[in-house]
């Protein structure tokens, strides 16, 4: 990951501050409001970008409903998804992952701030807990992503098949959906690159859950993509 590297160098004088901080943030989560953890991991955000040549254009941030309490749904292109919403996006939120990038360094002590759920895809039960969890957690007006495509795609700017089960935790909490495209979001650390590169994330319409509500998960899943994918392929 060259990129990676780029970025501490050109910040090497702040990096064993923010490295401690953030090790210091997440170290204990429960000390901190979301808000205060996201003050902090936006400024790492912002001086990484800016080290590493990476320029965050978000789109439709005005979208957002007003009040907390939604699911966003982006296309999962690569590693650098979540910091591209964290810069693009000024609302806190927590994640649903895959337990498989829970011990990633860097990944982990931002998932630990931002108090993410680690879903075990192997474990219909546990993965039935996290659902259950996450939708709590959004009734509470917190605001959730999740990944439907439930990996990156490795396909650049190519969707995978959205797995319907995703959408569980929005009709379990009867909330608005937001479907989230990524542009150019694999490039930063899934490519074996250094140069300027401009990622694009687009919050889209909201789909309230009076839109949504009676459809089949399928469907849902269906709805989002296609309108993900007019974005994305255009």
């Amino acid at each position: 990951m060259k990129r990676i590297l780029l970025m501490v160098l050109r910040n090497l004088l702040l990096v064993p501050w923010m490295w401690c901080r953030l090790c210091y943030h997440a170290a204990h989560p429960d000390k901190y409001s979301l808000e205060e953890h996201f003050k902090m991991l936006r400024f790492i955000v912002q001086r990484a970008n800016k080290g590493g040549n990476v320029i965050v254009e978000s789109y439709g941030a005005e979208n957002l409903p007003e009040q907390d309490g939604f699911v966003m749904y982006p296309n999962h292109q690569g590693l650098y998804d979540v910091l591209a919403i964290a810069g693009a996006c000024s609302r806190t939120f927590t994640v649903v992952a895959k337990k498989e990038v829970e011990h990633i360094p860097f990944l982990k002590q931002v998932f630990a701030c931002i108090h993410a759920l680690f879903m075990d895809r192997e474990n219909l039960r546990q993965s039935m807990q996290v659902i259950n969890e996450a939708a709590d957690a959004v009734k509470e007006g917190k605001n959730v992503i999740l990944f439907p495509e439930g990996t990156r795609s490795r396909k650049g700017n190519q969707l995978l098949e959205f797995k319907s089960g995703s959408f569980k935790i929005a009709v379990k909490a009867k909330c608005p959906i937001v479907p989230v495209a990524l542009k150019n979001c694999f490039v930063p650390f899934d490519s074996n690159t250094v140069r300027p590169v401009t990622v694009e994330v687009h919050f889209l319409d909201p789909i309230p859950y009076e839109e949504y509500q009676g459809m089949k998960t399928t469907e849902i899943a269906e709805m989002v993509k296609k309108r993900i994918e007019a974005v994305v392929t255009e």
